[in-house]
């Protein structure tokens, strides 16, 4: 069996997606499982590799040795060989034993759901943070592979990640130089954050309210920023499009201007290194006036997808870096109301929006309930202001609502409504 070269005469890596699957027997855990594998199978081929084999194996019993058992490691070995597999992938987390003894019996590359993720951050990452971030998760799990049991480490695992060619690697080197590179990784992104803190520390001295996208990976939320903002922001039907924060600007209805910032995509299981690791992306979503939460409404497990999601915000709230009272700002986007013939066939639950972020269908309503979000969270303020001072009764109208206005020879009476952080800076102004 002979693979055909793409345009720039590369032949693409032939893998297998094996997914250990712990819950077979019901119809509904055959339909769940059906789904995790359509999804493992979508993050391989997002890196360009051709799946040529998938398998659903029952796990009845976790194998210390090889996590599946004899009979399965032969009968998959038998279709690797067959289909001309380079890579598989096990959807599962792979002890570094596990790992090595199936490379063995497969005779080809075996990597694991993190490593697979892994390659895939340090592919899309393209922004300095980013990029270290990536570096980061990556180096935590290679430390965590540099164990007695790795007894070939003559064996090169080319390139940044874990599909390369030959070339010197992590695994070659010793858990102190790791330690080091880590050291020095997170004294770099600490300096990182201080400066998007900066940044955060400017855009409140403006200031304007800040929407954040947040959701599981391909729900649609590059091609709902691009709707909304007219921004033109990386938008494929691919899992982990997005991996570093976007932000753009919007004017809402009523005339407010907000900061609408893009954010990398949840996923289930993902790996512990990378929640550790892109921490300083999930700021954003911390900073927040307004969250948007964008689901895929026509994906078969969005309800799952929906829990996956507020597990990893709730996450936040036990490690202090969300505050509790973050649902209260939150709106449920349902994207996608295309794929189900309109917004009027979304179920939708109480305070959800639908739209469609391919066709616009929504987008008004969607815009309307996130100024009614930001406005929820607005005071009433009276001032009176000399005739001559233009430019502070425009700060009123640029930053605030306008709800009354007197003029008078001496004063021009306003009453505002306004942010509490855009009252104080006001006030602060004199």
């Amino acid at each position: 069996m002979t693979d055909r070269a793409d345009g720039n005469g590369v032949v693409p890596t032939r893998a297998a997606v094996i997914l250990p699957w712990e819950h077979a027997g019901q119809s509904e855990q055959a339909r769940a499982a059906d789904a995790r594998l359509a999804e493992a199978v979508g993050l391989a081929a997002s890196i360009g590799l051709v799946i040529a084999h998938t398998a659903i194996l029952p796990l009845r019993a976790r194998r210390p040795a090889t996590l599946l058992g004899t009979g399965q490691v032969a009968s998959q070995g038998e279709a690797i060989a067959g289909n001309d597999v380079a890579v598989v992938v096990v959807d599962a987390t792979l002890s570094p034993v596990q790992q090595r003894n199936l490379e063995r019996a497969w005779s080809c590359k075996v990597i694991d759901r993190t490593g697979l993720i892994l390659d895939i951050f340090g592919e899309r990452a393209a922004t300095r943070e980013g990029t270290l971030q990536v570096e980061l998760a990556h180096l935590e799990y290679q430390r965590s592979r540099l164990v007695r049991s790795w007894t070939h480490l003559e064996r090169q695992r080319g390139g940044f990640g874990f599909l390369g060619g030959p070339g010197e690697t992590q695994i070659e080197a010793d858990r102190r130089l790791i330690g080091e590179r880590i050291v020095k990784l997170k004294k770099e992104l600490e300096q990182v954050r201080r400066t998007r803190g900066l940044h955060r520390s400017a855009r409140r001295r403006v200031p304007f309210p800040v929407i954040a996208l947040v959701g599981y990976t391909n729900a649609g939320k590059s091609t709902l920023f691009n709707a909304l903002t007219g921004a033109e922001v990386t938008a494929r039907d691919q899992l982990f499009a997005t991996l570093d924060p976007t932000m753009r600007g919007l004017r809402l209805p009523s005339g407010r201007r907000v900061i609408l910032s893009d954010t990398v995509g949840f996923i289930s299981d993902l790996p512990h290194e990378l929640v550790e690791a892109f921490r300083a992306t999930l700021e954003e979503v911390a900073e927040a006036d307004v969250i948007l939460h964008v689901r895929d409404a026509a994906h078969p497990e969005t309800v799952a997808q929906r829990a996956d999601v507020l597990e990893v915000l709730d996450s936040m709230v036990r490690d202090g870096t969300l505050d509790a009272e973050w649902r209260g700002r939150s709106i449920e986007v349902l994207n996608k109301a295309d794929l189900l013939g309109g917004t009027d066939k979304v179920p939708a639950r109480d305070g959800s929006v639908a739209v469609s972020a391919i066709t616009g269908e929504g987008l008004p309503a969607l815009k309307d309930a996130i100024d009614a979000r930001i406005a929820a969270g607005m005071e009433e303020a009276d001032y009176d202001i000399p005739p001559e001072d233009g430019a502070r009764l425009a700060w009123l109208y640029e930053h605030g609502e306008v709800v009354d206005r007197i003029d008078a020879e001496t004063a021009v009476h306003v009453r505002v409504r306004l942010l509490p952080a855009d009252r104080a800076r006001f006030e602060r102004l004199g």
